[in-house]
């Protein structure tokens, strides 16, 4: 039986060995997937920022120091470690680490009189860069500071203005206890200042702000001290009561004050009073009264009757009778008025009778005072009522 199909399959056979067969060469074949970087033409007059070769410029530093130490709170240790920073950073940033220094020991005052030896350029620089002295004369410490010391060093800073000494009194051997009251410290005994210490701080700078804080039982030292600048403006007492001594004569204080702040024990005498403010009186300088322990009537009534016409600022613990009101309303020129513990019934009648000049009032409350207008609806205040969101004395 023949097959149908048989011609067709013969053909396909006969192109098969009569066609010449074809293979496939290999080809490597490679694909580049990236992309072709971005050119940007950059205008021709273009430079970039070049950074000093020095780091940042001095100029910036210093201002960045000067702002840090603006208000006087500037970190001690923050300068110190500026000043290790580089070479041009070091007597910058020294020079505002000596603005306000601190003297409590001999081993601080040896410290010191190295670093502002005047025979140096750099001493000369360290010690003309010294405004304010913190000093602290305590004869129970390891290495208490010398009054000779004391003096040495203020000579050593011309242009030092500020001055604050700490003098404690000397306890007996094995009866000194650390933490003892203030008025068993206060009974303590601490020598007077010697005649040499005094003229060597006569020869030294033109003090102009004193502040003296006494815990000993010598209640001649701030006299002696006062004696020594005519040049003082503003004068700061706090601890043991000064008494003029009645062997002595004492010529009124010199001094027109601009400014004063006790913080005595107790309360000072009138004597003590008329002599330091007499100059004051006479001048009419004394602008701020700061009393931070209650006074009494009679010396609250002296103050104002005194200084009726200079005085601009005044600050009482408390403000609690119509006497207290009567003496503060005589000061026609107050601008600032303070009181931590005012009477509710007589702080409004302080406040209506007020000069037309007061500018700014600070007075503490607590939970149960009456928060009103105290003020009578006055426009002008600079600052009106700084009230104390808490109790008075828990914080």
């Amino acid at each position: 039986m023949n097959d149908p199909l048989r011609p067709l399959m013969d053909f396909f056979n006969f192109l098969r060995f009569w066609m010449p067969s074809s293979r496939a060469e290999p080809h490597q074949v490679s694909f580049d997937l990236t992309v072709a970087a971005l050119q940007i033409q950059f205008p021709t007059n273009f430079q970039a920022p070049r950074v000093p070769a020095r780091g940042i410029p001095l100029e910036i530093v210093l201002d960045i120091l000067e702002a840090v130490s603006f208000d006087g709170t500037a970190d001690a240790e923050f300068l110190r470690t500026c000043s290790l920073v580089c070479k041009s950073w070091s007597l910058p940033a020294q020079k505002l680490l000596f603005r306000r220094i601190r003297l409590c020991s001999q081993a601080a005052y040896n410290s010191f009189i190295f670093a502002v030896n005047r025979s140096t350029e750099r001493g000369r620089i360290l010690g003309d860069s010294v405004v304010q002295m913190h000093v602290v004369l305590d004869n129970n410490q390891p290495g208490p500071l010398k009054q000779a010391c004391f003096a040495r060093a203020v000579t050593l800073c011309p242009n030092l203005r500020d001055l604050s000494l700490g003098l404690y009194g000397c306890g007996e051997p094995g009866n000194d206890i650390v933490g003892s009251p203030t008025l068993e410290r206060m009974r303590r005994l601490a020598p007077s200042f010697e005649p040499g210490t005094l003229e060597l701080l006569r020869t030294g700078p033109l003090i102009t702000s004193l502040h003296f804080s006494n815990w000993s039982d010598n209640d001649q030292s701030v006299i002696q001290l006062l004696d020594v600048w005519p040049s003082l403006k503003f004068v700061s007492i706090t601890g043991k009561i000064p008494q003029l001594s009645p062997e002595l004569a004492h010529p009124p204080f010199a001094c027109a004050l601009n400014r004063l702040r006790l913080n005595c024990q107790s309360e000072p005498s009138l004597d003590f009073l008329e002599w330091l403010l007499h100059a004051s009186s006479q001048a009419n300088s004394l602008r701020a009264i700061e009393l931070d322990r209650e006074p009494t009537l009679d010396m609250l009534d002296y103050l104002t009757r005194s200084h009726t016409e200079s005085l601009q600022e005044l600050a009482v613990p408390s403000c609690s009778t119509s006497e207290h009101a009567t003496a503060i309303n005589r000061c026609r020129s107050l601008r600032y008025l303070r009181t931590e513990r005012p009477s509710a019934s007589i702080i409004p009648l302080v406040f209506r009778q007020l000069p037309t000049g007061i500018q700014d009032l600070a007075f503490g409350i607590d939970q149960d005072y009456p928060v009103t207008d105290p003020c009578g609806g006055r426009q002008h205040l600079g600052r009106t009522g700084e009230y104390y969101g808490q109790p008075v004395g828990q914080g």
